[in-house]
């Protein structure tokens, strides 16, 4: 079973439910997958080279340096994250290791804890967000026009599953 797109003024024609996917609708999803996985691994391995910490480790800095409170439990850092609890909990574990974050009695409630990050933590983040967003402005972003910008963010907010940007 085959479906015409709305709005589409070409009359793309699409497969329906389990059918396989249209060439068209191959190559935009295997290159959204294959785009982000090479980004990932360079952007990665920028923040390995200059500032020793891995993308997760950077975004998990970064959640906690700009949360209003200054501190998250491991749960909310997953939540916000592709990391599982028990992942996040390792990459912690790392991170307290390393001296850039510290684990605390949860002020709430006094039984979970919460993560903040140390002095050290937020000197290796402020070292590292320059880089990064050279990075990010580098590999991605410097790639495309203000206008391709805009219509991209478009997209992104078509596919956010709680609606915000539809």
């Amino acid at each position: 079973m085959q479906t015409k797109v709305k709005g589409d003024g070409g009359g793309a024609v699409r497969g329906a439910d389990g059918d396989p996917l249209t060439p068209l609708e191959l190559g935009a999803w295997r290159g959204l997958l294959r785009a982000h996985a090479d980004l990932v691994r360079r952007l990665d391995a920028g923040l390995r080279v200059s500032h020793g910490l891995s993308l997760s480790s950077y975004e998990a800095l970064m959640l906690l340096g700009t949360s209003p409170r200054g501190r998250m439990r491991i749960s909310e850092l997953s939540g916000a994250t592709l990391l599982s609890v028990s992942g996040m909990s390792r990459m912690v574990d790392r991170l307290v290791r390393d001296g850039l974050v510290v684990r605390e009695s949860c002020e709430e409630d006094g039984r979970g804890a919460e993560v903040a990050l140390t002095p050290s933590g937020r000197g290796r983040l402020r070292a590292a967000r320059a880089a990064h967003l050279a990075d990010v402005r580098r590999e991605f972003l410097g790639r495309f026009a203000d206008d391709e910008l805009r219509e991209m963010s478009g997209f992104w907010s078509r596919i956010e599953p709680d609606g915000r940007g539809a």
